[in-house]
């Protein structure tokens, strides 16, 4: 397999074969502001260019959004992906969404596994900021709370986990006990609400996941883009744990 770190939550990985695009999130430096309810609000994002043009970032074989926020998707990518093109969400709600901007295959991920080619693809859950604190948070501005992580197995593969926006949590270290990933994929810039609550990761769940997957790879995703964020690369680099990874954006890892 091949991850490569496009920005922020975008990935492309490569896959038993297969070119997956995670969490397209494709416009220009600047182009929107930040988010009124959480931290650093002055702030425009996305905080840096891509660093590889949005067409070839487009030319993939499938598309897996872990939830349909406005760092994660936008119209950029909406309206440059082909529209047959096999399109994974984690629920109805994000299905129907898609859907309406023309999209023909969109097909909802399982926790019981989804087949596609020669991949097995789980569904995974994980709570987006502490479930008690930030869904009521979401409620109040219209905003989903909800986000999926995915597992990828293949015969020819190490499996991989992609986590998504999440904190450690329960489902999280069940996804572990699980699946026992030999690659984790999280983000970790614990971007933050303006109470200070975190949404994803920081730099004590990437200790603890490293800790708890001592025999994994772990890769910190989500750095540097939002504005929201208050962990950086740097400061996942200083932590100087041997099994994590920080990629520069346009950096690839081939496992």
């Amino acid at each position: 397999m091949t991850i490569h770190q496009i920005r922020n939550a975008t990935l492309i990985i490569t896959y038993s074969g297969v070119r997956y695009l995670i969490d397209p999130w494709l416009m220009p430096k600047g182009s929107m502001p930040g988010f009124d309810s959480a931290v650093h609000p002055e702030v425009r994002q996305p905080r840096c260019e891509l660093p590889v043009s949005a067409e070839e970032i487009v030319n993939v074989n499938a598309v897996i959004l872990t939830h349909w926020h406005p760092d994660h998707i936008d119209e950029v990518a909406l309206g440059m992906l082909r529209k047959d093109i096999p399109f994974f969400v984690q629920n109805e709600t994000d299905r129907d969404t898609v859907a309406r901007f023309g999209f023909t295959d969109v097909r909802l991920l399982s926790e019981k596994g989804t087949s596609f080619n020669d991949a097995v693809l789980f569904k995974t859950t994980g709570q987006h900021g502490r479930r008690e604190v930030i869904r009521p948070i979401c409620q109040s501005i219209g905003m989903p709370y909800d986000a999926m992580g995915v597992v990828f197995t293949a015969p020819d593969e190490k499996s991989l986990y992609v986590a998504g926006d999440t904190i450690w949590c329960p489902e999280v270290k069940a996804a572990l006990d699980t699946y026992h990933p030999a690659v984790i994929v999280v983000n970790a810039c614990a971007a933050s609400v303006a109470n200070g609550e975190k949404l994803i990761m920081g730099t004590e769940d990437v200790t603890t996941i490293a800790e708890y997957a001592g025999d994994a790879l772990i890769i910190a995703s989500h750095m540097d883009t939002v504005s929201h964020l208050t962990v950086t690369r740097a400061d996942i680099r200083a932590l100087h744990l041997k099994n994590v990874a920080v990629p520069e954006d346009g950096e690839i890892i081939t496992l």
